[in-house]
């Protein structure tokens, strides 16, 4: 039977980004405890996507590429197994997807920045049509941006298309650089209001914040100083005194802004530049392969009216980004054994009273209020709708379709 689902929310999908630090490893680590469920990693070309394939396999995975330039009859046996079989991932590109109706899809893996946020969209939800929880997880780079750029200025299309597919790029990079709930990034996009959703990575364990506005100054004078000119890897190397041999070519190492930014690695540089990106403040110019080009946001940085705060810049050794979906689950676990026997008496009823409630309305629990807002629930035991709104993943709405009999159930306590 078909099932219409009503607005773009699908609750069921955890939402999670990452920066590409190490690919490959990114994905392993996503997929350790998924072996036996059934998935898709997108990538972004065929030689991507054979790699990729050969890689889940040699580490113990049953993967299968999918891509335009395959053998029909080959296509056809992949998409076959993929159906039938239990815990086989299908690795491919977008070719792959279209018809597919399999509802027991457990994870969606973008190996590359996607098209679009309706693109992104429309492949995220081909994973938990039955309902049950789903998880997507997203890597993107710097070299994914360039590239999706270049597919538009190479397209023969008119330049207004061209902006107009420019500024759905942008909208995004701004959902991957994000450091609020995601749910709420992505339905505003497609023009829906929603609370935020405790159930993506940012709701999960939110980021830390740092004040950047020393770095981005730097990097916003050596944007300027060098003549918007220059991409991020030149741009980087003059805010951090790299004496490059283009910085030499071009004497940028003469220039005022030359060395502002610090003693910060290439790599933490590059962290907040990309963030700088994401918020607007810079934007890439492809047509000048790559130029980063300041926009007003940035302009009022640079002079001095704003400030700028981003995500704590985290690399670990090796230049893997920490976080990860396991740890954060061996976190709430923690949190949930070091809570006093009254709160987790407490969180205990509050969990049955979910139960009920999500098998009234036949959505999963996780719909009602996930595990870490309840925790938090029950720890800071909220008797009024005030402070109830002061819970970690209760809004305004939530508050209004749940709010009432978890409030007396905590009053009763």
């Amino acid at each position: 039977g078909k099932t219409i689902v009503h607005g773009f929310d699908r609750p069921n999908l955890d939402l999670a980004v990452q920066a590409k630090s190490d690919r490959r490893g990114q994905i392993e680590a996503f997929l350790k405890n998924r072996k036996g469920e059934s998935g898709i990693v997108y990538c972004l070309s065929r030689k991507n996507t054979e790699e990729t394939a050969a890689f889940l396999n040699a580490r113990g995975f049953t993967a299968l590429p999918y891509h335009a330039g395959l053998d029909a009859s080959v296509r056809f046996e992949n998409q076959e197994r993929f159906m039938a079989e239990d815990g086989v991932i299908m690795v491919a590109t977008i070719a792959f997807g279209m018809g597919i109706d399999k509802p027991d899809i457990r994870f969606v893996v973008h190996a590359n920045l996607p098209s679009s946020m309706e693109a992104y969209y429309q492949e995220i939800g081909r994973a938990g049509r039955d309902g049950n929880p789903a998880s997507t997880y997203m890597i993107y780079g710097f070299d994914d941006v360039r590239m999706r750029r270049q597919f538009i200025t190479q397209e023969d299309t008119d330049p207004d298309h061209q902006m107009r597919e420019m500024k759905r790029l942008d909208a995004l990079l701004t959902y991957c650089e994000t450091s609020t709930c995601r749910r709420q990034i992505l339905l505003s996009y497609f023009g829906e209001d929603s609370d935020t959703c405790g159930n993506c990575d940012n709701c999960i364990d939110p980021p830390k914040m740092e004040d950047a506005t020393h770095e981005a100054r730097a990097l916003l004078a050596a944007a300027e100083a060098t003549g918007q000119r220059f991409g991020q890897a030149h741009v980087v190397d003059v805010a951090r005194g790299h004496k490059s041999p283009k910085v030499e070519q071009f004497s940028h190492h003469t220039l005022d802004a030359f060395g502002k930014g610090g003693r910060h690695t290439k790599k933490h540089l590059q962290a907040i530049l990309r963030q700088m990106i994401g918020a607007g403040l810079l934007r890439m110019n492809v047509e000048r392969y790559g130029a980063l080009s300041i926009e007003p946001k940035g302009r009022a940085v640079l002079d001095g009216q704003e400030g700028f705060t981003c995500r704590e810049v985290n690399i670990a050794p090796g230049g893997k980004t920490s976080g990860d979906r396991k740890i954060r689950a061996a976190r709430r676990k923690a949190v949930e054994e070091q809570m006093s026997g009254r709160d987790h008496d407490l969180l205990v009823r509050l969990k049955a009273l979910r139960s009920d409630l999500a098998r009234e309305i036949a959505k999963p629990a996780y719909i009602v209020f996930s595990d870490a807002t309840l925790m938090d629930m029950a720890k800071k035991r909220p008797s009024t709708r005030d402070e109830m709104l002061e819970v970690s993943g209760v809004g305004p709405t939530k508050f209004d379709k749940f709010g009432a009999p978890f409030l007396a159930a905590i009053r009763d306590d």
